[in-house]
């Protein structure tokens, strides 16, 4: 008797065999890792007021912490709402990462405390819900520009760097400085009140068409800094708001599922890997060739088949299907003594007339026609004399 093989025997093919495809998985996921985390790091402090990183504001927020300004960064709707009054400016970073039910409860936060709003870069997705009858227009070339306007912050900071996305708007009163083509990359809308009764109104409202004049690295140029010091410190306390993933705090929104949940740079991780795992089964699955012939490994003898066939005949009780192939094989037997074709073996009215003259001497009740094309057996026994009569007639056609 022998010893079953080892484990580690019969794990070597399969290894062998899936190796590629996990080290194309692992590869995937390493991809995805080192991109999300240099992702992740290229905008890591951005815009924060404690990063001194090079598009950090940790030095706008000591140049109005030295002012007198109060610069106090907040995460969540519900701090602004608790800490925002009539002294009170709100500068958004990324207003476009907002929801609907975000930007309106932002407005009417900004609108009932009599607060400034300042906007980095709005697009066109929070400009619907922080700032009506306002629309984004394409981004200018960032460059120094003069400000073209009579807004004071605007015309004491002079020539700023201040380009990226311009804005057109319908609301009268409205101050557009640093134009490009006809249209302001910073544009002051004044604050208006309720249309109707239950609706809230508008605050004061600067849009920025880009962060520039925020960073480090861009705060010593031109009148960058004089800009950003008046835009942000014209009221003591500054709430500095950070969004990032969905606020809980805002207003309560529809249940969300599973999916829309789980971040888009998994979602691509994931599609990835089911694209390659289809790759991976294309490569490795086997292909359909042509058809082989084969040698039976065991000679099995006719009569052993027949003997097999009948056993399951007879456990089935298929005495009709097994008296229907006796009858036809023996019609086509028959019909090739008598010189019938072999398609008018299963009919009657061809092959009982070719039989009649080679069966002048039967003896009556063994009719050809019932032997042949007669009802099934009801009975094992009656199966048995079945074959021993088909078999009769055809040794009598035979010697005839």
């Amino acid at each position: 008797m022998t010893s079953p093989a080892p484990v580690s025997s019969r794990l070597s093919p399969l290894w062998v065999r899936s190796r590629g495809v996990l080290l194309a998985v692992l590869l995937i996921v390493v991809a995805g890792i080192t991109l999300a985390a240099l992702q992740q790091g290229d905008e890591s402090g951005e815009l924060d007021p404690s990063s001194y990183d090079p598009r950090g504001s940790r030095a706008l927020a000591a140049l109005l912490a030295h002012d007198g300004i109060r610069v106090q960064p907040v995460d969540s709707l519900t701090a602004l709402r608790e800490r925002a009054g009539p002294d009170t400016t709100v500068l958004v970073t990324v207003p476009d990462r907002l929801t609907g039910e975000q930007q309106s409860a932002l407005r009417s936060t900004a609108a009932e405390a009599d607060a400034r709003l300042v906007l980095v870069a709005p697009g066109s997705s929070s400009l619907t819900g922080l700032a009506p009858g306002t629309e984004a227009r394409p981004p200018a070339e960032r460059s120094a520009i003069a400000p073209a306007c009579a807004f004071p912050a605007a015309q004491r900071a002079g020539t700023a760097d201040v380009g990226g996305l311009r804005y057109s708007t319908d609301a009268s009163g409205a101050e557009r400085c640093y134009p490009s083509d006809g249209l302001p990359s910073l544009l002051r809308l004044p604050a208006r009140a309720p249309a109707t009764e239950g609706t809230s109104g508008v605050p004061e409202t600067v849009l920025l068409g880009s962060s520039d004049i925020l960073h480090n690295d861009r705060l010593d140029e031109h009148g960058n800094a004089s800009l950003a010091l008046q835009l942000l410190g014209s009221r003591p306390h500054l709430l500095w708001y950070l969004p990032s993933s969905p606020d809980a705090s805002a207003a309560p929104e529809e249940p969300r599922g599973f999916l829309e949940l789980v971040p888009d740079g998994w979602r691509w991780a994931t599609l990835q890997l089911c694209f390659a795992a289809v790759l991976a089964a294309i490569w490795r699955g086997r292909r359909l060739g042509p058809v082989v012939s084969e040698d039976l490994p065991v000679v099995v003898r006719a009569s052993e088949t027949t003997e097999g066939q009948a056993r399951l005949y007879h456990r089935a009780d298929a005495r009709d299907q097994a008296a229907a192939l006796l009858r036809g094989a023996s019609r086509a037997r028959l019909a090739e003594l008598a010189g019938v074709a072999a398609t008018d073996a299963d009919a009657p009215e061809v092959l009982l007339p070719a039989l009649t003259p080679l069966l002048k001497g039967r003896t009556p009740g063994q009719d050809p026609a019932s032997l042949l094309f007669g009802p099934a057996p009801t009975d094992d026994a009656g199966l048995v004399r079945l074959a021993d009569q088909l078999d009769a007639l055809e040794r009598e056609v035979r010697t005839s």
